[in-house]
């Protein structure tokens, strides 16, 4: 009966050290949950940026308006009944950029 209790003891002893001490114990299981965490933050914002994606694809193949303004904003384009004007001061020299107005002509 003695060595019965001894192997249970001794056995309770591996087990515990298993469970706090080993790398497939309770740290891996923390490290586990906050690698998770990390991933979900990830997760969440991705999936903001792929609604906001979503949501301007639809308006640019629903309507012109928003392909116009990408037109205007990121290629310069100018509209047929609109006339360009480019202002430059002589203050500021040759190096600065100029800055440029459009005006529809009605």
């Amino acid at each position: 009966m003695r060595i019965f209790a001894l192997a249970l003891g001794l056995l309770m002893v591996l087990l515990q050290y298993r469970l706090w001490a080993s790398d497939q114990g309770l740290r891996e299981v923390s490290r586990l949950q906050a690698a998770v965490e990390v991933q979900a933050a990830a997760n969440h914002d991705q999936s903001a940026r792929n609604r906001q994606l979503i949501a301007e694809v639809s308006d640019l193949k629903g309507g012109l308006a928003a392909l116009e303004e990408r037109a205007r904003s990121e290629l310069g384009m100018v509209g047929n009944s609109e006339t360009f004007y480019q202002v430059v001061t002589s203050a500021q020299g040759p190096s600065a950029s100029a800055s440029a107005l459009t005006a529809r002509v009605e």
